[in-house]
């Protein structure tokens, strides 16, 4: 029989145990399952320490799953570790990309007959990990401003069937109003891309295609391919901006002459002081980083 650990939230909710709930009961008719309850990096750290040769299930969003790579990078057992996902954050953008169900059935499921698959990572020149996406200029404002949002439309609607999903694209429309823009250079694998006399609206570094609860920012990109997703936007006259937003709101931006889609392993920015928004997390401000791709760094249970 196979064997799970479980790691979810210490903090969540009613709604959030009685899905994890559902989502073991499948678990457990074909696996021995361990649940775990983690509340800081050092309780995360413990639970991992026991792991052994376990499939380690992240129940949670993307915020959980970034917990629980960078906790494994960090204890140098990553290579070595098979994680699964059970999606239950709010925007799920990591499983929205790998095509992980977002139905907690059927995720679970996933578990028990998914096929475990090599996936890629993006780590930073100060060993930061970045699983899905990264972004700088007016897509980490959006973020922080759909952050917001998203709290608040969340509540409008029924069950899954609300508005939270538009957080980040309502965030970004908001930015587009009074956004600075940024003089940047972007280096793709050592070849300059754009430079700091070509001002830009923002810079997306995707493993994952999707931010902000399905906004696919980076539409092309693959976990499982080796090459890093670069989105270069140089949308920064008013009008500009606000047709590029309503594009990304559609997905299809990538199709403006003012956007550059490119590919690569490694990715420099460099220029005007900026904030970034990685996995969702803000943090800033900054005036250079770089990210390289880190290929097969770590097993996921994904769709056959």
């Amino acid at each position: 029989m196979r064997s799970l650990l479980v790691i979810t939230n210490a903090d969540a909710g009613t709604s959030d145990e009685e899905t994890l709930a559902t989502a073991l009961d499948i678990l457990r008719s074909e696996a021995s399952v361990e649940v775990a309850k983690t509340s800081n990096p050092g309780e995360l750290d413990g639970v991992l320490h026991r792991a052994g040769g376990r499939t380690v299930v992240v129940a949670g969003g993307d915020g959980s799953i970034h917990a629980v790579v960078t906790a494994l990078h960090k204890r140098h057992e990553l290579a070595g570790a098979t994680l699964a996902l059970l999606p239950m954050g709010t925007g799920n953008d990591f499983a929205r990309g790998n095509d992980i169900p977002l139905e907690i059935e059927d995720a679970a499921r996933l578990v028990l007959r998914g096929e475990p698959r090599k996936v890629d990572l993006i780590i930073d020149e100060t060993g930061t990990v970045v699983v899905n996406n990264v972004h700088v200029g007016v897509g980490a404002q959006a973020s922080r401003k759909g952050h917001k949002w998203k709290s608040r439309l969340g509540a409008v609607g029924v069950g899954k069937v609300n508005l939270g999903k538009l957080g980040y694209p309502i965030g970004a429309l908001l930015s587009a109003f009074h956004p600075p823009s940024w003089r940047m250079r972007v280096e793709v694998d050592g070849k300059v891309v754009n430079d700091v006399d070509r001002p830009v609206l923002m810079v997306a570094i995707g493993n994952g295609s999707n931010v902000g609860g399905g906004t696919e920012l980076n539409p092309e990109a693959d976990t499982e391919d080796g090459r890093l997703d670069v989105m270069i936007s140089r949308a920064v006259r008013p009008m500009a901006k606000l047709g590029y937003v309503a594009k990304l709101r559609r997905g299809d931006h990538d199709d403006r002459d003012d956007v550059l889609m490119l590919r690569g392993k490694t990715v420099k920015v460099s220029g005007d002081e900026f904030w970034l928004s990685a996995d969702g997390e803000i943090t800033g401000p900054e005036r250079s980083r770089s990210w390289r791709l880190e290929p097969a760094a770590y097993t996921m249970i994904l769709p056959s």
